[in-house]
C-alpha cells in the first residue's frame, strides 16, 4: 500500500492507496518543521494512523510538506513517519513539487502555487529544474491571497477605495490601523491575516476597482515569477490554490493578455497527485 500526504501548516490531506486505487481519506492537522518538532509531529500521527496492521503494510510514503525544503526540515519529518510507518520506505519533499506533480502530472510546465502565498517553478515532468525564489508576504508574494488583501488594506487606509466598498469592507471585517498593524507586524501569522480579506475580494470580483485590483497582482506575479523561465512561451501555465481558483476568469484574462498559455487550475493538489502516484 502507498500513503501520499499533503502538507501546509494547517492541514494535511492524507491519501491511502492499494493496487493503485484510494481506499482511504484522511484529514489532521498540518505540519510545518520550521515551526513544529518531530516528538509534536510523531504524537499528532499516532492518533491518526492507530491501525496497527495498516502501519505496518503500509510500503511507500510520499510526504510533500510546506517547510520542507532542506535535509535538516526533512529529517524533522521523516523521522516521525518511520516511528508510525517502521516498514515503510519513506519520501520527504516540499510542497511546491507536490503542486508540480498535481498539476502537470508527468509533463513539463511551468507550476504556479497562489494560495495564502506564492510560488513558482520550471518542472520538468519529473522534478522542478528551476525556481525563481519566493520572498514571503513582506518582500514578495505577488498574487496571493496575502498580497491581495495588503493591497486591499492600503487601498483603504489611504482612502483611495470607493466609499461603497468601503462600507461594505467594513460590515463584514473590523477594521482599525491598529488592529492591522498588530496583527501584520507582531504575530506570527500575518499572512493569514491579510489573506482572510482575499474572501471579500473573491465576492467583490465583479467591481471594476476590485477587477482592477486583482489584475494588476497577477500581471505583478507574471513579471516577478513567471515571465522569468526560460521558453515559458513554450509551456503552459498551471495554478494551484483558493486564488487562483476562485479567480480563474480574471487570471485567464491576464494570462492571455501577457502572451502565456493557461494549463489546470485546481484548488488542492491531492486528487492530482493520487493519480501522479498511481
Amino acid at each position: 500500500m502507498i500513503l501520499i500526504a499533503d502538507s501546509g501548516s494547517t492541514k494535511t490531506d492524507w491519501r491511502l492507496l492499494q493496487d493503485g486505487q484510494p481506499i482511504q481519506a484522511i484529514r489532521t492537522i498540518g505540519f510545518n518543521p520550521v515551526l513544529t518538532n518531530t516528538a509534536q509531529i510523531t504524537k499528532e500521527l499516532s492518533k491518526a494512523f492507530t491501525n496497527k496492521i495498516i502501519n505496518q503494510t503500509v510500503n511507500s510514503v510520499y510526504y510533500y510538506g510546506a517547510g520542507c525544503w532542506n535535509k535538516t526540515t526533512c529529517s524533522v519529518v521523516s523521522n516521525a513517519l518511520d516511528v508510525i510507518f517502521p516498514t515503510a520506505t519513506i519520501d520527504v519533499t516540499n510542497d511546491l513539487l507536490g503542486a508540480a506533480r498535481a498539476v502537470c502530472g508527468k509533463e513539463a510546465g511551468v507550476a504556479c502555487i497562489l494560495g495564502t502565498g506564492a510560488n513558482s517553478c520550471l518542472y520538468d515532468g519529473l522534478e522542478i529544474i528551476d525556481n525563481v525564489p519566493a520572498l514571503g508576504f513582506i518582500m514578495g508574494d505577488e498574487g496571493s491571497g496575502a498580497y491581495l488583501g495588503k493591497q486591499l488594506l492600503k487601498s483603504y487606509f489611504y482612502r483611495e477605495l470607493p466609499k461603497s466598498l468601503s462600507e461594505k469592507l467594513v460590515k463584514e471585517q473590523p477594521i482599525s490601523k491598529n488592529i492591522m498593524l498588530e496583527q501584520v507586524y507582531q504575530s506570527k501569522s500575518g499572512n493569514r491575516y491579510l489573506a482572510s480579506f482575499a474572501k471579500f475580494i473573491i465576492q467583490e470580483k465583479g467591481h471594476p476597482f476590485i477587477h482592477k485590483l486583482v489584475a494588476d497582482a497577477f500581471d505583478d506575479f507574471m513579471e516577478r515569477q513567471v515571465k522569468k523561465y526560460d521558453g515559458v512561451a513554450n509551456h503552459p501555465i498551471h495554478f494551484i490554490g483558493s486564488i487562483a481558483y476562485f479567480l480563474k476568469d480574471i487570471l485567464a484574462e491576464r494570462l492571455a493578455a501577457n502572451g502565456l498559455a493557461l494549463g489546470n487550475i485546481i484548488r488542492q493538489p491531492i486528487d492530482g497527485l493520487v493519480d501522479f502516484h498511481k
